[in-house]
């Protein structure tokens, strides 16, 4: 692909970015993540109806005076949830315009809070990135570790530590030198990497998501800084991002990508 050509499809892919993120179930909606174990009485914060976990899912019992709704019908009585597969937006539990999505981490089960009409999603006014530049943008080379990958335990965003799942090495060359980040292989194939560098608050959120696409048979992928990610917990308090793991902080300044809100 030409400059020109690698710039526009760049290009488009920020603006969808920026699109997804501005939607009313993106990112800066999420006003809350409540952990059921913390309310043993079942009553989440502003949230109608009653939430235990139950093995395998959760139990919701709610009255049609709570005014909730599933699968968009209004709900009374008494329903199983397993966790909501995504976007937000298609979350079986909604209260009003908000959706409330179920999800489990190592076994907790919790229930997040999107408001399309939350503070942070009012105020949002875009992102700060640093223009296309093809230099951040060189071929890499995926290397799995042995079957069943690694699992280490790093903090979270929400101040709780959790196992991170790591399937391999990702190799690539800047300026001369060779680096390497520990990644994990998503359903699809393609490559996710949480990174700290040099800018790393110092001109760019703390830590960054990279994803690039799908190796070849022989590992092949493209490693693109100029589609560097903020996390979802750049725009909200309440997710709970893992912070890069060890070996994954790179001593150099990859000014490039998303750095910081507008």
């Amino acid at each position: 692909m030409t400059s020109s050509g690698a710039f526009r499809d760049w290009q488009r892919w920020h603006e969808r970015r920026v699109e997804t993120v501005a939607a009313p179930y993106g990112p800066p909606a999420l006003i809350g993540t409540h952990w059921i174990e913390d309310y043993p009485d079942g009553r989440l914060p502003d949230i109608p109806g009653r939430w235990r976990a139950d093995g395998d899912a959760v139990v919701l019992i709610a009255a049609e005076t709570d005014g909730l709704t599933v699968d968009g019908q209004p709900f009374a009585g008494e329903a199983r949830l397993t966790a909501d597969p995504g976007p937000a937006a298609r979350a079986r539990v909604a209260y009003g315009r908000r959706r409330l999505v179920v999800l489990v981490r190592e076994g907790a089960w919790g229930v997040r809070d999107y408001d399309p009409e939350s503070p942070a999603r009012r105020a949002f006014s875009g992102l700060r990135v640093t223009p296309y530049d093809p230099r951040w943008a060189v071929p890499g080379r995926f290397t799995p570790y042995d079957a069943g990958g690694r699992s280490v335990r790093v903090p979270n965003a929400d101040g709780r530590e959790r196992g991170l799942g790591l399937d391999g090495e990702l190799a690539f060359e800047l300026d001369g030198r060779e680096l390497r980040l520990q990644v994990t292989v998503r359903r699809d194939g393609s490559l996710w990497a949480v990174f700290a560098d040099a800018t790393s608050g110092n001109g760019s959120y703390r830590f960054r998501f990279l994803e690039p696409g799908a190796p070849d048979a022989e590992g092949r992928t493209a490693v693109d800084f100029n589609r560097a990610l903020l996390p979802p917990c750049a725009f909200a308090d309440h997710f709970v991002c893992p912070f890069p793991p060890p070996g994954n902080t790179l001593d150099v300044a990859i000014a490039a990508g998303e750095r910081v809100l507008v």
